[in-house]
């Protein structure tokens, strides 16, 4: 049977060269079934710096420590017809208020992708030739403070709006925060994958548990502040709770 082929487009050439990195990345999935069913009825702390630490190799295999948080939160956007995965950074979000981190999600949902900078930068990369941009993938992942730059310290990719959960998403960063499907009775399954070369697994663990206290505390106070039509928005909540315990 003859075929066609087919010359991969601009966001599958973003998705292989971000699972290209990704998969040089010892990660370690752990999950916790959280509580946060005041949370759903309703609708900074420097407490664990090793979330804020990334692995670098330039000029020599170390660790490097970021002063706060710097979220990346993927989302989903239709580019000449086909679905696209667009980073979107919130800078510092512990110390922002949910309803600006709702706005700067809405803001990159809905404006033209050619205004979305981040977008941009990838579509720029993804056109020069494979080895010089695998080179220049490394080199931003390697230098600590264009690291954080470019790639920001920790990522978010959920979609369990569709009713679906990944068990194992890939990511080069240090961490990378996912959840699943709320249930009736408002628990949630929490997971965060983590490069065990910065940390352990029991530090991870601790990090989920305190997360479920912020959410249920600090952010559920937070939330009952909002006006109702606010109160109901994704403002993605999780990913406020994890810069915070990532001391941002």
């Amino acid at each position: 049977m003859r075929g066609r082929n087919i010359r991969l487009s601009i966001q599958r050439r973003m998705v292989i060269d971000f699972l290209y990195f990704a998969r040089a990345v010892p990660t370690v999935p752990v999950q916790k079934h959280l509580s946060i069913a005041e949370l759903v009825a309703a609708r900074a702390a420097d407490e664990i710096p090793q979330l804020r630490r990334a692995y670098v190799k330039l000029p020599f295999p170390h660790l490097y420590e970021y002063p706060t948080s710097k979220a990346s939160i993927m989302i989903e956007r239709d580019y000449r017809g086909e679905p696209a995965l667009c980073p979107v950074s919130v800078k510092d979000p512990s110390h922002q208020p949910l309803s600006a981190i709702g706005d700067v999600l809405d803001h990159a949902g809905s404006i033209p992708l050619e205004k979305l900078k981040e977008f941009q930068r990838w579509k720029r990369l993804t056109q020069i030739p494979r080895p010089l941009r695998r080179l220049l993938w490394w080199i931003g992942l390697n230098i600590g403070r264009q690291r954080g730059n470019f790639f920001g310290t920790f990522g978010v990719s959920v979609y369990s709006a569709l009713n679906a959960e990944s068990l194992h998403p890939m990511s080069p960063l240090t961490a990378l925060l996912n959840y699943g499907v709320i249930d009736k009775s408002g628990r949630v399954t929490a997971r965060i994958m983590y490069d065990h070369r910065v940390m352990d697994g029991a530090t991870v663990a601790r990090a989920l548990g305190r997360m479920e206290e912020i959410l249920n505390s600090v952010i559920l106070d937070e939330v009952r502040s909002l006006p109702r039509a606010m109160s109901a928005a994704n403002v993605e909540p999780a990913a406020k709770a994890a810069a915070v315990i990532g001391g941002g």
